[in-house]
C-alpha cells in the first residue's frame, strides 16, 4: 500500500483528487494539507511514502519545501503536481529534490502511474513534458556544430537517456528498443560514466543543463 499525502492551497483540488484515487486498491491518502509548512509539520506524526504537491501554495511554496523534505525525510518521494509546464521549472524541482513531475490536466491514469513510479524510486516526467523534451532532443543533433566533447552521448544512449526521464526500467526500455535488458545496463552504465551523476534525478539535471532537455 503506497501511503499518500496531498499539499495543495486549493481545497476543490484536494478534495478531487482524493476523490480520484478513492478506489485506487494500492492507494491510500492519508491526509492533506494547504501548504509546504503544513506539509512538514504534519509529515512529522503523519508517515508517508509519497508526496503530492504543489508549486504554488502560500506561507511555503514546493520549491521551498522540497529541500526540507529532503532533509528532514529522504525517504519520502515527492511527485510535484503543477499547472507550470515550462522545463525551467521542471529543472529546478528535480534538482530540489523532487522525483517526479505531472500537469494538472493529466488524467486519473498518468497520475496514479505517476505515483506509483516515483514510489518505486523511479524518476517519472508526465507526458505532454516528455513530448516536449523528445522535440529538443530530435532536434538537437541538427543544432549542434564543431567537434564532439568527449563526454558527449552518442545516438542511442540519448535515446536511452530520454526513455529514462520518462520513467521507463532497464527491462521497459530494452522492451521498448527491442534489444535485451544487459545491452540497457551497459547503456545506463556508459551514460552514468560520461556524465558522471550519481542516479537518475542527477542524470535529468546533466541533461537539462547540458541542452539535451532544457
Amino acid at each position: 500500500m503506497i501511503r499518500l499525502i496531498l499539499a495543495d492551497d486549493h481545497t476543490i483540488i484536494r478534495d478531487g483528487i482524493k476523490a480520484l484515487l478513492a478506489d485506487v486498491a494500492d492507494l491510500e491518502v492519508v491526509t492533506t494539507v494547504g501548504n509546504g509548512q503544513e506539509l512538514l509539520d504534519t509529515l512529522a506524526e503523519t508517515p508517508a511514502d509519497v508526496a503530492l504537491m504543489d508549486l504554488n501554495m502560500p506561507v511555503m511554496t514546493g520549491f521551498e519545501a522540497l529541500p526540507l523534505l529532503r532533509e528532514q525525510f529522504p525517504d519520502l518521494r515527492v511527485l510535484v503536481l503543477s499547472m507550470l509546464d515550462h522545463e525551467k521549472y521542471v529543472h529546478q524541482a528535480l534538482t530540489a529534490g523532487a522525483m517526479g513531475y505531472v500537469l494538472k490536466n493529466a488524467g486519473k491514469e498518468e497520475i496514479v502511474h505517476a505515483i506509483r513510479t516515483v514510489a518505486a524510486n523511479r524518476t517519472f516526467l508526465c507526458s505532454e513534458i516528455g513530448l516536449a523534451v523528445l522535440n529538443k532532443l530530435v532536434q538537437a543533433p541538427a543544432a549542434q556544430s564543431g567537434p564532439k566533447k568527449p563526454n558527449d552521448l552518442s545516438v542511442r544512449e540519448t535515446e536511452v537517456l530520454r526513455l529514462i526521464a520518462e520513467g521507463l526500467t532497464n527491462a521497459e526500455i530494452a522492451d521498448k528498443l527491442f534489444t535485451s535488458k544487459r545491452t540497457i545496463e551497459t547503456h545506463r552504465q556508459n551514460i552514468i560514466e560520461k556524465t558522471q551523476a550519481k542516479n537518475t534525478a542527477a542524470l535529468i539535471k546533466y541533461a537539462m543543463e547540458t541542452g539535451l532537455l532544457a
